[in-house]
């Protein structure tokens, strides 16, 4: 996109950005039935859906609370966090 380095993040990596209308635009063109949005970021959501033609539902969306890991809790629900819902006396 010919950025200047000082609207960059990190100058020196490469940078990543999304595009949500383009992503919509790729699912319209291969003509995909349903969509299911997977890890996208609220907003990019909105917009995604805005230009989608086919009929769309968010499973899950990316957020900063779990590190951009939408499903981390549903991953650890059986581990960790499992054992911090016990009552105090069940641990002792």
């Amino acid at each position: 996109m010919d950025l200047e380095k000082e609207a960059m993040l990190c100058p020196d990596n490469p940078e990543t950005m999304c595009n949500p209308v383009l992503q919509a635009l790729i699912m319209n063109d291969a003509k995909v039935d349903f969509n299911v949005l997977l890890g996208l970021c609220v907003g990019h959501d909105s917009m995604v859906l805005k230009h989608l033609e086919a009929p769309a539902t968010i499973l899950a969306v990316k957020d900063r609370l779990l590190g951009h890991n939408p499903l981390a809790n549903i991953n650890a629900s059986d581990g960790y966090f499992n054992y911090m819902r016990r009552p105090v006396e069940e641990l002792e």
